[in-house]
């Protein structure tokens, strides 16, 4: 718990004296022009009206919640794998990955704090942007603080497990940019962020089926969009993808490490 403390707090002390505004500026407003777009395609395009197969693939007539939900959600993924996915490539970057390596602590702790920065950052980031949707009359409802709560939780162990995995794939590759674009790209089509995946073709809903994100967001659908509640068989599916991804990420970084420490010298 130190490491993660220390981790933690070294965070919180780098990210108040250089807050990366570029990140949170353009990740809040792809989210709010997202729910913007949504409004106007409702209200110019649609006339205020909700087609029955939308109702029925979504499990709601709440468009505009529907849409805030998703972006939202997507605001927190890809927050959270740009934070704890490229701790490891910044200390790359910065020339501190040797003392890191020879540092008498493990890598779970050390992304663990990261993660609870990150999260925290976050949540607060996401706060602003359910602001600026509620300008535009979005009022997300949830069916239980115990349900948000672990359907929340649900999405954070998603999120740490692909960010180790893809922390690993940073450092061996050298570079972030293509990466981590190349991910975000591909959940946000296979996960059912802004649409119901039964819009997608069977492959690619089957595809979707090994990323965690998506059994978490089809959770985060029920409590906050769908009033269906819980999910538990797919929060169990989101929590062992989870588990299994960050078991593997882990497992797979000292090899990541030498990898990167060859390429270097």
């Amino acid at each position: 718990m130190s490491v993660a403390w220390a981790t933690l707090r070294r965070s919180w002390l780098v990210t108040r004296r250089a807050y990366p505004w570029s990140y949170f500026i353009g990740t809040l407003l792809l989210g709010v022009f997202t729910i913007g777009l949504a409004y106007l395609g409702l209200r110019a395009v649609a006339g205020g009206e909700i087609s029955a197969e939308f109702r029925g693939k979504a499990g709601t007539g709440d468009y505009l919640g529907y849409i805030a939900v998703g972006a939202g959600v997507y605001m927190f993924v890809v927050h959270g794998i740009l934070w704890t996915g490229k701790a490891m490539i910044q200390e790359q970057r910065e020339g501190t990955m040797g003392a890191l390596l020879v540092a008498p602590a493990r890598r779970l702790p050390y992304l663990l704090g990261f993660s609870a920065f990150a999260f925290t950052a976050v949540a607060v980031e996401v706060a602003v942007l359910f602001g600026c949707a509620a300008l535009f009359g979005v009022r997300p409802a949830t069916t239980g603080a115990v349900d948000a709560v672990l359907a929340v939780a649900g999405l954070a162990l998603a999120v740490f497990g692909m960010s180790a995995v893809l922390s690993n794939v940073m450092i061996v590759a050298g570079e972030a940019h293509i990466t981590q674009n190349s991910v975000f790209h591909a959940i946000a089509l296979l996960s059912g962020f802004t649409f119901p995946r039964e819009y997608l073709p069977e492959a690619f809903r089957w595809l979707g089926e090994v990323v965690p994100v998506t059994a978490a967001m089809d959770v985060i659908r029920g409590v906050f969009t769908g009033g269906t509640g819980l999910d538990p068989g797919r929060l169990a599916v989101a929590v062992a993808l989870g588990l299994a991804y960050a078991a593997a990420g882990l497992l797979a970084m000292p090899w990541a490490e030498r990898r990167a420490m060859e390429r270097s010298y």
